[in-house]
């Protein structure tokens, strides 16, 4: 398939023209889009912990006070519950509890079952992110996003009843307790969703990549720590490659390199330079010299079972900004995109993870794959594996993960408060 550079913008530009020229006949308007106002499905929230500007923040405060946080429309959810881990001294669980009425439950048992003896909610909500965690020998905060979902899941057992949930960030995030979840959802026939707010924020240009389409090359750029931020990257990255030809079968192998080992890799040309300057160029960077003097530098790299290989750069405090740079068959230069994190109005990016979330109570499906979390989860489990293992090469069997991508739009839609069902 030829890919073609035309941007979401032009194209909600002549569904606009064709609306009002009335080319869009209501009886070919699917029923959701003719039904009425949507009644809210409830939502028990279980976080680590509740301060501005964290996750539980900018998702839970989205449902809670509008897609701005400003009092104005909001998601068709209603928050019924919480389970808070940690109170910290900043802490707003409390006083949002407060002010929208919604209780704080001791137990995750509890929070779910709102303190009954069923489970009347219709979502839940894991925010493992944020707060006291320890850390591991490879650099993982490890976050309690496993004991989470564990205790969800039990709770669904007991009480003989299934609904969606949605996990934050990657899996785990050590592998093998991220596969366990991910077997557990298969289980218990659990609609499961999970990942980054940035494959669905905004991007710089605005381009749409449709399916199929015939990518031959792509590095991508992050910015601070391998963990929390190696993860975004990652997630971007795949948002990306999964739309080449052939769908996804997974990775054969992963490789992390740091310093005079990870130069001259690129030196020799583990991938193409030209795709490097080009993700550079989309992202605020200091200068090559300056690149070449920060030590925390690494590069992530991996082969696809198709033979596609990937690269991403992590540029720890040397950037501000993830990108992605692909060279697409027929294309003359490479199409660099720039995954946008907007701080106001109260990270907007967040509002279009939370309408996939949102999608997904109302329709009981995930608005998209939750494999892609669990690849990209376990593409950077390996590599913060291989670096602190001597930087050697992992083969990687484990990542066989295939799965057919959906093509979920990103920021920003035609309308942000449109119905979820659609």
């Amino acid at each position: 398939m030829s890919f073609s550079p035309v941007t979401r913008r032009d194209c909600l530009k002549t569904l606009a023209a064709a609306a009002s020229l009335g080319a869009i006949p209501a009886s070919a308007q699917t029923p959701a889009a003719k039904a009425g106002p949507l009644k809210p499905k409830t939502v028990a929230a279980v976080f680590t912990a509740y301060e501005h500007g964290l996750h539980a923040d900018v998702l839970i405060g989205k449902i809670l006070e509008g897609w701005k946080q400003d009092g104005g429309p909001g998601p068709a959810l209603k928050l019924v519950s919480m389970y808070v881990d940690q109170f910290t001294d900043r802490d707003l669980a409390r006083p949002m509890a407060e002010k929208y009425g919604v209780p704080i439950f001791d137990t995750i048992e509890k929070a779910i079952t709102v303190g009954g003896d069923h489970i009347p909610v219709d979502g839940v909500i894991s925010i493992g992110e944020h707060g006291d965690y320890p850390w591991n020998d490879k650099g993982q905060h490890l976050y309690p996003r496993r004991r989470f979902f564990t205790e969800i899941t039990a709770t669904f057992e007991k009480y003989g009843r299934v609904v969606p949930v949605f996990n934050d960030k990657h899996l785990g995030p050590v592998w093998d307790d991220a596969l366990w979840m991910y077997q557990r959802a298969k289980e218990l026939k659990v609609p499961f969703m999970a990942g980054s707010s940035l494959p669905l924020s905004f991007r710089q240009p605005d381009i749409a990549v449709p399916m199929g389409s015939e990518i031959e090359s792509a590095v991508g750029v992050g910015y601070s720590g391998l963990d929390i931020y190696g993860f975004h990257a990652l997630d971007c990255y795949q948002s990306l490659v999964e739309r080449r030809r052939g769908a996804e079968q997974g990775v054969k192998w992963v490789q992390c390199l740091q310093g005079p080992t990870m130069w001259q890799a690129i030196h020799d040309g583990a991938f193409p330079r030209d795709l490097l300057e080009a993700a550079l160029g989309a992202v605020p960077h200091r200068s090559n010299a300056e690149l070449q003097q920060d030590k925390e530098i690494a590069l992530f790299q991996f082969e696809y079972l198709d033979g596609f290989r990937g690269a991403v750069l992590m540029l720890n405090e040397s950037a501000s900004g993830t990108a992605v740079a692909m060279r697409i068959k027929g294309q003359p230069k490479p199409v660099a995109i720039q995954f946008e994190e907007r701080p106001e109005p109260r990270h907007p990016h967040f509002a279009y993870l939370l309408k996939g979330i949102e999608r997904m109570f109302h329709t009981g499906k995930p608005s998209y794959p939750v494999e892609r979390t669990l690849l990209t989860g376990g593409i950077l489990d390996r590599a913060l594996t291989s670096l602190a293992e001597g930087q050697r090469r992992l083969e990687t069997p484990e990542l066989k993960i295939a799965y057919q991508p959906v093509d979920y739009p990103h920021a920003p839609q035609p309308d942000l408060m449109s119905d979820p069902r659609q």
